[in-house]
């Protein structure tokens, strides 16, 4: 489950958003006055919600969104004029704020976030310039020695990558050695 960071300028109302949180099942990791803190707390945990106020006494909410880590998003609890200026990345709450609200608007945004990190997690890894020339490498010694096109290539290391459970570049680097072992 996500992480929440809750960050006004009066730490009292910060515990009191806590509260909301906690009683409504929320796990809150972190809680505090000052941009830095919430920063700090936010970067340890690496991706989650930042719930703050306009005005935090180090830093304005828009300097904070700029330092925020990718993997979080912004929650401002505002009033309605700060709103309006606020850009469309970051979603708000008006000021004085329900409970009912906050608790949905969180349990959306929480939402969101994990749909996102599953996501990201089911995108293939992009395999460097190294890792590659070593599957393209052993894809031509296939395609000389074999007489295999392209594909039959790629198909036979990926093959072998999965009857031996080892991943491609493991089995592209296996195969180089047997060929090589041999000249």
């Amino acid at each position: 489950m996500s992480s929440i960071v809750v960050a006004l300028p009066k730490i009292e109302d910060a515990k009191k958003i806590r509260a909301i949180l906690v009683r409504h099942g929320f796990s809150v990791a972190a809680v505090c006055n000052t941009a830095a803190n919430a920063l700090a707390g936010a970067s340890e945990l690496g991706y989650g919600l930042m719930i703050c106020g306009y005005r935090l006494t180090d830093m304005h909410y828009q300097e904070l969104l700029e330092y925020l880590p990718s993997g979080f998003d912004m929650l401002l609890l505002a009033s309605p004029k700060a709103i309006q200026e606020a850009p469309s990345s970051v979603l708000a709450l008006e000021m004085p704020l329900k409970a009912e609200d906050l608790i949905n608007t969180v349990n959306m945004m929480l939402i969101q976030i994990e749909r996102r990190r599953k996501k990201d997690r089911e995108k293939p890894k992009v395999r460097s310039w190294k890792e590659q020339n070593y599957i393209s490498n052993a894809k031509m010694l296939l395609m000389q020695r074999n007489h295999l096109s392209e594909e039959e290539a790629h198909r036979y290391i990926q093959k072998c990558s999965m009857e031996s459970g080892t991943n491609m570049v493991e089995t592209a680097q296996m195969l180089l050695m047997l060929f090589f072992e041999e000249v």
